[in-house]
């Protein structure tokens, strides 16, 4: 009879596997024309977000991203300039803008972002949706615990 894997099991196996993803994540090389932007974490998930939800305002952008609406709105300014984003009125209430990717720039990111959202949905869709929820809550309480141990971790100077 076999016993299921004991947390120090998994454990080492996370962290065997962790840096490999990681590493396969960085190899994602932006296209071409994307290069040159110099762009973060956060503008692949706002990118990602634009991708999957469709056009959004700057404090959905901010909500869902857990940042303040001033610092979405400084990125989306820094991406418009660029021509990677477009805003137009929001039809209901002209005092809104409505953020979205532009025309020119979708192609080059879906083709570069589209991979991500197809893996995960492979490695995710045997689980049942608690599961899913189960498994996105644990990757969000590994981060907390990561932030708060390099919060407290002694610096090298």
């Amino acid at each position: 009879m076999s016993t299921p894997d004991t947390t120090d099991d998994v454990v080492r196996e996370l962290l065997l596997v962790m840096p490999r993803l990681v590493g396969r994540v960085k190899r994602l090389r932006p296209p071409e024309q994307l290069r040159s932007l110099d762009l973060a974490p956060r503008h692949l998930s706002m990118l990602s977000l634009l991708l999957l939800e469709g056009p959004l305002t700057v404090s959905q952008l901010a909500g869902m991203l857990g940042v303040a609406p001033t610092t979405m709105s400084l990125i989306v300014s820094d991406l418009s300039r660029k021509g990677i984003l477009v805003r137009r009125e929001d039809d209901a209430d002209r005092r809104r803008r409505i953020i979205d990717i532009s025309a020119e720039s979708r192609p080059a990111i879906a083709q570069w972002l589209s991979p991500g959202a197809h893996a995960w949905r492979h490695a995710l869709s045997p689980l049942s949706p608690a599961q899913q929820r189960t498994f996105v809550d644990t990757l969000l309480r590994y981060e907390a615990a990561v932030s708060t141990a390099t919060e407290t971790a002694p610096q090298d100077d």
